[in-house]
């Protein structure tokens, strides 16, 4: 059998001296390609790999590859056996760079493969070092999942990793973005402690840091309580400060107090860190006063409190509206020689803002500069948040215009701000153009913004120009949620598109999106405007096979319906099968059932009803009795009209502008005289309780639905309107008065106390001359 030539010494040489060169040439190999060998290669390699830099090497070995005529160089087959003399050599540091260098370029993963399945004729048996070093290389270029099918490696040949390595895997796994990584790293560490790697305190925090990040709290102290009887280990402050923090992140106040406790009695002091995570915690609970008791304490034990500190306690105060107390521990730690940051400043401008004159934020502005710190990309997008709270768009572009004077390119925050802004001003033209601009950057709408827009394109009927806006989103990689859907789905309904609404219900849960009970509230409210409330009746059976569970409002949603199409008896099937089910209903379920039944004239099953729900001591309002005042004053039953009144003004329950616009409209129809007598008398008494309303316009439900600017155009109306009633009644023109009344109930505005009663006293004249003539 033929030996292969030696090298040509000439040829090493060359190769030597490109790798070694500070900018190596590779071209200059290129006439000696067809004696570029394996043969050739790897004994040059051997001797330069701890003085030739990774990537320098690992470029030679894939120019070569990409260049050799016989395509006989496989890079990954010659690192790996290079790598074995660098680590006999405990040069690890060296092999880990060149392992790190190569997989950064190592796209199919041929290396981990081979890592894998080795050995082979063309590839040594990795050894113990080379797999241990390889975790920690596959590790660092965010490859956990690689690393881990090393380890299994290591695992099925009883080759025992050391406990860094261990460490550093279990560090990225739990650190890792993916729904199943921290129990893949709870297999790993029992993995660990089988092969028998004796666990440090390190690995326990690391592990305990990820029961938290999965809120397994009790799994979290009973690993404490294993490191300290089954291995020895004692707790340290990164021990307690995880689990504290975590406590205090989800409110859990009691079992916070209980481990700084604990702690104590374990022996370890509060640090530092411990101080800060519990004044943080408690100023995100509100609990302010516990937090300046801690910063007390720190310093009487020696720790001082940092600028990190100082202005966590100034989020906290800011956030609950305490400016001045928030100026005053600026001062307090101005004192302690600790200078006022750019965090300390965003705080106490976002704080004045939201709380205090807009002035007092801008002068802290200008504080700012004159301390020579400089405004930060927060500090601008905080004050373009307040432009466009306050629909000052310009000022919000020209404050975009000084933010990118000062080196500051818009982010996500700034647009984000923006389109929500130009939404408000309902300025849509300019929310797109801002949405535009984003796209060309690169950058990303939030889904929140995203919903903004859909939300203001639903509530002008622009609902072509909404959906599409949602098909592009999806096209462009938004990640849409429920609220996206639910909000055109509410605005198709609203547009009386009940099929089309449908048809996007659907979509949206073949899209994968599960619906929460919101959604199908949203969808059942719908189906029941539309008079479809059979189909709501379907989505209800829906959501509980989907083991969510209804709320009051759902359930009254659908009586509702079934009110509103006159389904008067399959409403209260509905009902009573309801309320086999926990449903509990309240005064709003009351209503409803009563305004169904007056609705179809069946007034006495409705008092029975009204009858039969005080009697189990639950609540009315003046809604139960204005749908029963009107039901009884339209059949001419005054008298009982007025109990209900008298009954109504026992429960400290007013009368408002309903009770009496049901009262006139029948009074308006009367033409017996003793009727009129009758009503009369009762005008009378009702006068007696002085709580005729003034101006009515408090009415909730229209509140709740109405401008401030449309609330103000209703009270200067039924102040002029009032006039025009006054002057007409006094004019005895009491026909077109009622007649402005009338309108003015259609619109739902209401006249003043004087108007109310000057319409009934000439109403009941009217009715008396009348009488007298028709006499």
């Amino acid at each position: 059998m033929a030996t292969a030539p030696p090298p040509n010494p000439a040829l090493t040489a060359l190769i030597t001296a490109t790798l070694t060169s500070t900018k190596p040439n590779f071209q200059a190999l290129t006439p000696h390609l067809s004696q570029l060998t394996p043969t050739v290669i790897l004994p040059v390699l051997q001797s330069l790999t701890s003085t030739v830099a990774p990537p320098a090497l690992v470029s030679f070995l894939n120019w070569a590859q990409s260049h050799s005529p016989s395509r006989s160089i496989s890079p990954p087959c010659l690192l790996l056996s290079i790598l074995p003399n660098l680590l006999a050599h405990n040069k690890f540091s060296a092999a880990k760079s060149i392992l790190v260098s190569f997989i950064s370029s190592d796209s199919q993963h041929e290396l981990h493969g081979l890592l894998l399945h080795g050995p082979s004729r063309s590839v040594p048996r990795p050894s113990k070092a080379l797999l241990d070093t390889a975790i920690g290389a596959y590790v660092q270029c965010r490859h956990p999942h690689l690393a881990v099918q090393i380890f299994h490696k290591m695992r099925r040949h009883h080759l025992r990793p050391n406990l860094l390595t261990c460490n550093t895997l279990l560090t990225a796994l739990i650190r890792y973005e993916s729904s199943h990584s921290i129990s893949l790293a709870r297999e790993v560490f029992n993995d660990v402690l089988r092969l028998g790697v004796v666990p440090s305190v390190a690995t326990f925090n690391i592990m305990i840091d990820g029961y938290c990040l999965e809120n397994k709290f009790r799994d979290a102290l009973e690993l404490i309580h294993r490191m300290v009887h089954e291995f020895g280990c004692s707790p340290d402050h990164i021990t307690y400060n995880t689990i504290l923090d975590a406590f205090f992140k989800k409110g859990m106040l009691e079992e916070a107090r209980d481990l700084l406790l604990d702690m104590k009695n374990k022996g370890l002091v509060p640090n530092r860190r411990t101080y800060n995570i519990s004044v943080y915690g408690y100023c995100k609970l509100g609990w302010l006063k516990e937090a300046a008791k801690l910063i007390d304490s720190m310093s009487q034990n020696g720790i001082l409190p940092d600028i990190w500190t100082y202005n966590m306690m100034l989020g906290g105060l800011c956030s609950h509206g305490k400016i001045d107390e928030a100026v005053k521990l600026k001062g307090e730690m101005e004192n302690l020689k600790l200078s006022a940051d750019v965090v300390t400043y965003n705080t106490l401008i976002d704080g004045c803002f939201k709380w205090k004159a807009s002035s007092e934020a801008f002068e802290l502005v200008e504080e700012m500069k004159e301390r020579g710190l400089k405004l930060n990309a927060i500090t601008h997008n905080i004050m373009i948040k307040w432009f466009c709270k306050e629909k000052k768009m310009d000022k919000a572009m020209n404050a975009i215009k000084e933010m990118e004077e000062n080196g500051f390119s818009p982010d996500c925050v700034t647009y984000n701000t923006l389109i929500n802004g130009y939404c408000k001003a309902g300025n849509l033209g300019e929310a797109f153009r801002v949405m535009n601009e984003m796209q060309k950057k690169g950058l990303k709408m939030d889904v929140v913004t995203l919903n903004t827009i859909l939300h203001t394109l639903c509530g002008e009927r622009k609902l072509n120009e909404a959906y599409e806006l949602l098909s592009s989103a999806r096209r462009r990689g938004y990640l849409l949620d429920e609220v996206s859907y639910g909000t055109l789905i509410a605005g198709y309904f609203k547009d009386e598109k009940a099929d089309r609404a449908l048809e996007l219900w659907d979509e949206m849960k073949e899209k994968g999106i599960v619906p929460s009970s919101i959604t199908y509230n949203t969808v059942i409210k719908g189906l029941c405007e539309s008079r479809m409330t059979d189909k709501a009746v379907e989505k209800l059976n829906e959501l509980l096979e989907n083991k969510l569970f209804p709320d009051e409002t759902t359930c009254n949603t659908i009586l509702h319906g079934y009110c509103m199409e006159g389904e008067v008896e399959k409403a209260f099937q509905f009902h009573n099968k309801m309320v086999e089910h926990s449903f509990k209903p309240n005064v709003f379920t009351c209503n409803i059932l009563l305004h169904g039944l007056c609705k179809e004239g069946m007034l006495e099953k409705a008092l029975k009803l009204f009858g039969t729900w005080k009697s189990k001591g639950k609540a009315v309002d003046v809604v139960t009795y204005n749908t029963l005042i009107s039901s009884l004053c339209k059949e001419g039953r005054f008298e009982e009209a007025f109990d209900l009144l008298a009954e109504m003004n026992d429960r400290k329950l007013a009368p408002d502008f309903y009770t009496y616009n049901a009262i006139l409209s029948a009074m308006s129809a009367l033409t017996d005289p003793a009727r009129i007598q009758e009503v009369e008398g009762l005008m009378l008494r009702i006068a007696e309780f002085g709580n005729i309303p003034d101006l009515s316009m408090e009415k909730d439900q229209r509140h709740n639905m109405e401008s401030d600017e449309s609330m103000q155009e209703s009270d200067s109306s039924s102040v002029a309107y009032s006039e025009q009633i006054n002057e007409l009644c006094s004019q005895s023109k009491f026909k077109d008065a009622m007649h402005i009344f009338e309108e003015l109930n259609q619109k739902g505005i209401g006249v003043s106390k004087s108007s109310y009663m000057n319409l009934m006293n000439g109403l009941i004249r009217r009715r008396k001359s009348i009488s007298r003539v028709e006499r």
